[in-house]
């Protein structure tokens, strides 16, 4: 064993982040977002598929979504999806387009959607602090076996920290910036 890679855990925390932003992106706001459809999985031809693997998503203005099936027979499954995910759509169908528009959000709906977004930034600083520990216990074990010096462990482990305190800050950055936009009526 050598020196412990600390790029390695940076980019763990990096993803945390990364994920953090696309949760973001399937929480619904008062404005439409072809991401909004991105979780939702249809049942096509025997298996769950990704809506956008059967249909294209748009947004032809700011309330509406349009999802264009490409299979005349999917349509049923796909409107059926979107009713079933529990973010409170209900498409109109026209043929092999369906028609989601977005309604406007009550205000206790934009409280839930704001506590669902803590939660979701909780659980990626959980992640972040979990690749904390992971690097500063492979940081100890790496000095217990004479690999690097006490000094260089505690300089590791400071560089860790430093790694932490920036994913963290970054993912406080962007649940506040989702928090505005939630509550923006």
């Amino acid at each position: 064993m050598t020196k412990p890679d600390l790029k390695s855990f940076q980019t763990r925390m990096d993803k945390a982040v990364a994920a953090l932003k696309e949760e973001f992106g399937g929480l619904r706001t008062g404005r439409a977002s072809a991401s909004l459809l991105d979780p939702i999985m249809v049942d096509a031809y025997g298996s769950h598929m990704p809506i956008n693997q059967v249909a294209a998503v748009s947004v032809p203005e700011p309330r509406m979504i349009t999802v264009s099936v490409w299979d005349k027979g999917m349509v049923t499954a796909v409107d059926k999806a979107i009713r079933s995910a529990g973010i409170g759509l209900n498409p109109v169908v026209e043929g092999t387009t369906l028609r989601v528009p977005i309604p406007p959000l009550t205000e206790e709906r934009r409280k839930d959607l704001a506590k669902l977004a803590g939660k979701y930034a909780e659980q990626q600083r959980i992640a972040v602090r979990n690749v904390r520990r992971d690097a500063m216990d492979e940081l100890k074990k790496a000095e217990k076996d004479a690999h690097i010096s006490q000094d260089e462990q505690k300089k590791m482990g400071d560089e860790v920290q430093g790694f932490t305190d920036a994913a963290i800050k970054r993912i406080d950055e962007a649940l506040k910036v989702k928090e505005q936009e939630i509550m923006q009526v």
